[in-house]
């Protein structure tokens, strides 16, 4: 008996050691990265592969770019981004946004774009002197953002024209009009010539890059409703070539200072 009690005790801690070297198997393993390597692979014309692949892009590179070298319209002087509150591009930008968003919003909503604010960093170029075409628009804006209209109360608004006096760029914008007196503070605030209401619900036009407050827009993140109008900004830009065989920038005065 005390030689099969012995063996017993041996099988309870044979049958404890496997238990436990399964556990520690079936645990999850962690790993850790050490090192990370990369190499060039560089494009060769290896068996003429580049040639064969340069063939058969190229009927499809010839036709974007008849498309985007087919001349649209014509800007009879050049509508460049200079300017302390505002600029003849930043004026262009925000008005055919507006006007072309508020034709969305009012077949989708019923409702009318009140304001359009844009950012001046992403216009990335100018319209030169001359023939206007589709790749001006890319080059204008490369970017794939779409138009979105935010339905904000007046406070936000107020929280706009601080902003612009604040950070001092000429940021494209419609519809709002202010003064900026002595003293650095706004006066005399209109909303398509009307004062402003604190009270009031507005609707304003922008970017969905910027409906998320990124360049530091933070009002736009209060908005209590956002529409998408599922419209390229770039696209607002060709749309409006094509229906204007002449593009003209406003320069009406949008922003004053004492």
């Amino acid at each position: 008996m005390v030689k099969l009690k012995n063996y017993n005790v041996v099988l309870k801690h044979f049958v404890l050691l496997l238990t436990f070297a399964a556990v520690l198997s079936c645990a999850e393993k962690k790993y850790t990265l050490h090192k990370i390597e990369g190499k060039e692979i560089g494009i060769t014309n290896k068996n003429g592969e580049v040639a064969e692949i340069e063939n058969f892009i190229k009927p499809y590179r010839a036709k974007i770019d008849a498309d985007l070298s087919t001349v649209l319209a014509n800007a009879p002087e050049t509508i460049d981004k200079s300017g302390e509150w505002q600029t003849p591009m930043g004026n262009f930008l925000a008005d055919i946004t507006f006007d072309k968003s508020n034709i969305i919003f009012q077949l989708k909503e019923n409702k009318s774009v009140d304001i359009c604010l844009l950012n001046h960093g992403g216009i990335r170029t100018i319209i030169p002197k001359g023939d206007v075409t589709a790749r001006n628009a890319y080059e204008i804006m490369p970017f794939e953002n779409s138009a979105v209209v935010l339905e904000l109360k007046g406070a936000q608004i107020l929280e706009i024209v601080n902003y612009i006096i604040t950070d001092k760029k000429p940021h494209p914008l419609t519809g709002l009009t202010f003064t900026i007196d002595s003293n650095n503070q706004p006066q005399s605030i209109l909303v398509k010539g009307e004062p402003l209401d604190a009270a009031k619900t507005y609707y304003v036009a922008t970017s969905d890059y910027l409906s998320y407050g990124n360049d530091n827009m933070l009002f736009f993140k209060k908005s209590t409703k956002k529409y998408d109008l599922e419209y390229k900004l770039r696209n607002i830009i060709i749309d409006y070539f094509k229906e204007n065989k002449t593009i003209v920038a406003h320069k009406d005065i949008r922003i004053t200072k004492e």
